[in-house]
């Protein structure tokens, strides 16, 4: 792979190859550009997260089977009044309407007007200030579809009532999250190259440096985004959180190349007054560890296929596109662009052949000299740290309720919120029971089935809600005293499903139960979501640690490296969500963050080990343990540092979105890469190096 590396890079850096490879990458994004379809075409809010084999997904579709009037979309329609009380007569007038309007896609709509007043009663808030009235979408409609429909039923209210309208449920939240995306797609682009850009002057100074990676970023954007188009439409959905995230990861990738390749490339300007084959040889020794690095982070990405979540499943074939072209682009846009500009790049401080290399007083230089005479304190301060902060995971609070996530303005959210308020906390996401059996059940066995249901804890009642036309199949509301995403609620609702068989026995009747619903699905969510951590963490770390084998030829190094990554992992996990409820008042989070830190801060934090080792072993050639530790220190610290500086910036740009998870991730990676470019790279694995790898040689000795 290194003579095919060397090849390809060596042809790209000459005169003519800089040129073509320029021309390629023109081509390719227009001819894309032109015949690929647009990406956004496919984009979905959401996709279907549980596998189908999970309880949830099977018990639902038990239910579809028998009660065809439950599939479709619901909608919650949540009715305020300015003046105080909601008005039955006003609110029967409305629903009147909204049924007559007969509005396209509307498949279910709650005829008020022919309900006696006890059942209208039910629909109203004890206080009488809110009403909740359910209505049903088609299920074959897309978010657009929903959306217009929802409009339509805004007018009507508006005016024809003086009532305030707020449409929760799953199509409201559909509807919300799509334009929550739509318009952070813009803020998240400009915001990051804004950011790169800023930082990227502010560190070197020199504008050509600044826009020469963003150049190449829009590049691979552009193709990146053409090929997503077609995977879309070969079937995929292409999440909004996974086309976000992937944008902020595919810049990041790119810009740390540049910054490695750049700063590479001065060092060999210094050396040499021809700038092809400055670029040349900075390849021959950059190439190598750029290669493994995004071939690291690509392999962590292929690891999510291996997942049952579908939202992980989502994200790998997505990110696996972005991160293969931003390899390419590693070996050929990004060089040929510094080699076309040349010293020009590097413009006003413009290296010269016989310049100084680096000063001895520099920052790193010092840094590299404290860790090679004193690498036990290295080690020891930097790794307490790390274990003290690691140690916070433990008191981590994890969150099911995906509402809690949104905005407090977003009109779902302001919708469920009122229902939290307003109603008992069961009743916003009731479980529906399903009872199968092979013959008819007698009442006596329905009210027995229905006590022993509802004698379960924390159950707060169980009703009959259909029943089929052979009479083999009932369903049942079971609605709790807690909210349905509280873990509380989770654990007894796990408990009554997997003791099922004790109570069909204690009800005396014969058949099968099954459980479906909110509170259903986040106990399989949260089964699979554990799973699915335990397959990723030992599956990665084997991959990578193998390619660091192969990359050190070593043993034991990998050993430091891994190691020293993983620790990291765990205390960004730690010390983020500590800073997250100190600094934000954040105090629980989605269990999905866990795994998608894993995955970026491992192959994302292990990039800046391969760089500093790589350095170290090419230094080792030619010096002891402790003068190569030092020497690698001074010369990768400063472009190390930049880049986890611009990596985390980057990553902090998703605390713009208005999704919390998004909030809470972006921070935590931020945290994490910022602990692995200052402490991990530039203390505990040097210390490590200098302490164990000295030991090696005198055993040699």
């Amino acid at each position: 792979m290194q003579k095919i590396l060397h090849s390809v890079t060596d042809w790209v850096t000459t005169k003519r190859g800089m040129w073509l490879t320029l021309a390629i990458w023109i081509v390719v994004a227009t001819v894309l550009a032109i015949v690929a379809p647009n990406s956004k075409d496919y984009q979905v809010s959401s996709v279907d997260a549980l596998p189908d084999k999970m309880p949830s997904v099977q018990a639902q579709e038990k239910v579809d089977e028998y009660f065809t009037d439950n599939e479709g979309i619901p909608a919650l329609l949540v009715f305020e009044s300015s003046s105080g009380d909601v008005e039955v007569d006003e609110l029967i007038d409305v629903m009147a309407e909204v049924e007559a309007a007969d509005i396209d896609g509307v498949s279910d709509v709650i005829p008020l007007d022919r309900l006696p007043p006890q059942a209208i009663e039910s629909f109203f808030s004890e206080d009488q200030t809110s009403a909740l009235i359910p209505l049903s979408f088609a299920a074959n409609l897309d978010t657009k579809e929903i959306k217009s429909g929802l409009a339509d039923i805004q007018d009507i209210v508006d005016t024809q009532s003086e009532l305030t309208l707020h449409v929760t449920g799953p199509a409201g939240i559909a509807v919300d999250t799509s334009d929550l995306f739509s318009r952070a797609d813009l803020v998240l682009l400009f915001s990051t190259v804004g950011i790169i850009l800023i930082l990227l002057i502010i560190t070197y100074r020199s504008p050509l440096l600044a826009l020469i990676p963003l150049l190449a970023a829009g590049f691979v954007y552009g193709v990146v985004s053409q090929i997503l188009g077609f995977i879309g439409k070969s079937g995929l959905e292409l999440a909004s959180q996974s086309l976000s995230i992937m944008m902020i990861l595919l810049f990041a990738l790119v810009i740390d190349y540049s910054l490695f390749i750049f700063s590479r490339f001065k060092e060999e300007l210094k050396k040499h007054d021809d700038k092809h084959e400055a670029m040349r040889l900075a390849m021959r020794e950059i190439g190598v560890p750029i290669f493994y690095s995004a071939a690291t982070v690509l392999g962590a990405m292929l690891i999510l296929s291996f997942a049952q979540f579908g939202d992980y499943k989502n994200f790998s074939l997505i990110f696996v596109t972005a991160v293969f072209v931003v390899l390419i682009s590693s070996a050929t846009i990004i060089p040929a662009l510094f080699t076309i500009f040349g010293r020009v790049a590097f413009w006003p401080k413009i290296p010269r052949v016989g310049d100084a290399p680096l000063s001895a007083g520099s920052m790193w230089s010092r840094v590299g000299q404290f860790v090679k005479t004193k690498p036990v304190i290295s080690i020891v301060v930097v790794g307490v740290f790390m274990l003290v902060s690691a140690s916070n995971i433990l008191n981590i609070d994890y969150e099911f309720d995906t509402m809690k996530s949104f905005p407090d303005d977003m009109p779902s959210r302001v919708g469920y919120d009122i229902l939290e308020t307003e109603f008992e906390k069961g009743d916003l996401a009731p479980t529906t029971v399903l009872f199968e059996t092979d013959v008819s059940i007698t009442e006596d066995e329905n009210d027995q089935l229905i006590a022993v249901l509802s004698d379960e804890p924390l159950v707060s009642n169980v009703r009959q809600t259909d029943i089929s036309d052979n009479e083999q199949a009932i369903s049942y509301q079971m609605t709790f005293t807690e909210g349905p995403y509280d873990v509380e609620t989770m654990n007894a609702l796990e408990r009554i499903r997997d003791r099922s068989e004790d109570i069909l026995d204690e009800a005396d009747v014969n058949g099968s139960l099954y459980f479906a619903g909110e509170t259903a699905a986040s106990i399989d969510d949260r089964t699979v979501n554990n799973r699915d951590l335990i397959v990723i963490v030992i599956l990665e770390t084997v991959l990578i640690f193998t390619m660091l084998i192969f990359l050190t030829k070593s043993f034991r190094m990998p050993i430091y490296m891994m190691g020293t990554i993983l620790l990291s992992f765990l205390a960004a996990l730690g010390l983020g969500m500590f800073l997250n409820n100190l600094f934000f008042g954040i105090d629980t989070v989605s269990n999905r963050v866990p795994v998608y830190a894993f995955i970026f801060l491992v192959a994302l934090g292990i990039d800046y080990n391969i760089f500093l080792v790589s350095r170290y072993t090419e230094e080792r050639r030619k010096h002891p343990v402790k003068e190569a530790v030092a020497i690698a220190i001074a010369n990768t610290g400063g472009v190390i540092s930049s880049a986890g500086i611009v990596l985390a910036a980057t990553f902090a740009v998703l605390m713009t979105q208005p999704v919390q998870v998004l909030f809470v991730f972006g921070f935590i990676v931020a945290v994490g890469i910022l602990l692995d470019t200052f402490l991990v790279r530039g203390f505990l694995l040097p210390g490590l190096l200098v302490k164990l790898e000295k030991d090696k040689d005198n055993q040699k000795a």
